[in-house]
């Protein structure tokens, strides 16, 4: 049986369905309490046809419906240490992916994943229309990247990370580019890059195209979605529509003051 057609977080959609895909009643029974002008939004009477979003003020008799986040908002993020499986492999051990609810879906899409070597924020959904929209959002966001190295990179060699030039043709812009004098570990440095339209391996074959040689490379950030320490490695956690409407939606940049 096909699955039904989800509404991206952030879009509006008509009230009845809104309010249904979150497991408030049948769309049947909702239509019901708005004939009898049992639900109000933002302080009106709801009608008929009437779109919402998650930002409007939702009641039914006087009251607000608390809502869970949709079905078309299972979206997941992991914090994957390098080498270990997100997906199904031939390997013995067992993928990320089985870790989450059975509730959420049978069929996982990882949207732009780390190269298996690497790892970091990693983003899936069982959503296949919505993985291919976060696809297309992922090249206009800014990605944050944590890079290992052997040695340290010279002037030349900052220079052409810089550059974000591969020897394929990349639109990949290079927002900032910093070394960590906190995380020396022996012979070996950490660079955080701020890139946009940039995948994990666009990055480690960016710093290998300056000669050097790249031991790990871990993604940190997608947007104004960050790892932080709450989530341990091998840890997964559920985006909530603000988050996955913020993916989907960038704000638009900010033109410099003449």
């Amino acid at each position: 049986m096909p699955r039904p057609h989800s509404t991206p977080a952030g879009v509006p959609e008509r009230l009845q369905k809104y309010l249904a895909q979150r497991g408030i009643g049948s769309r049947r029974a909702i239509e019901e309490w708005i004939r009898a002008q049992r639900i109000s939004v933002n302080g009106r009477i709801a009608e008929l046809g009437v779109k919402v979003t998650q930002h409007d003020d939702i009641r039914l008799d006087g009251r607000p419906i608390k809502v869970r986040a949709s079905a078309a908002a299972q979206v997941f993020i992991f914090n994957r240490s390098a080498g270990d499986p997100l997906r199904e492999t031939d390997g013995d051990r067992a993928p990320l992916i089985d870790r989450l609810p059975k509730a959420a879906g049978r069929r996982f899409v990882a949207v732009s994943p780390m190269p298996g070597i690497d790892g970091g924020l990693e983003l899936v959904t069982s959503d296949g229309p919505l993985a291919e929209k976060l696809q297309r959002a992922l090249h206009k966001l800014a990605c944050e990247f944590s890079v290992r190295v052997k040695g340290q990179l010279g002037p030349d060699q900052l220079e052409g990370v810089r550059s974000g030039k591969l020897d394929r043709p990349v639109r990949m812009t290079i927002e900032a580019l910093t070394a960590s004098e906190a995380d020396l570990e022996g012979s070996n440095r950490w660079y955080s890059v701020v890139a946009r339209g940039a995948s994990g391996k666009d990055i480690r074959q960016l710093f290998e195209r300056q000669g050097v040689l790249v031991s790990r490379t871990m993604r940190v950030a997608i947007g104004g979605v960050k790892l932080d320490k709450s989530l341990s490695r091998g840890q997964f956690r559920q985006l909530e529509d603000d988050d996955i409407a913020g993916l989907l939606k960038p704000p638009a940049p900010q033109s410099a003051d003449p």
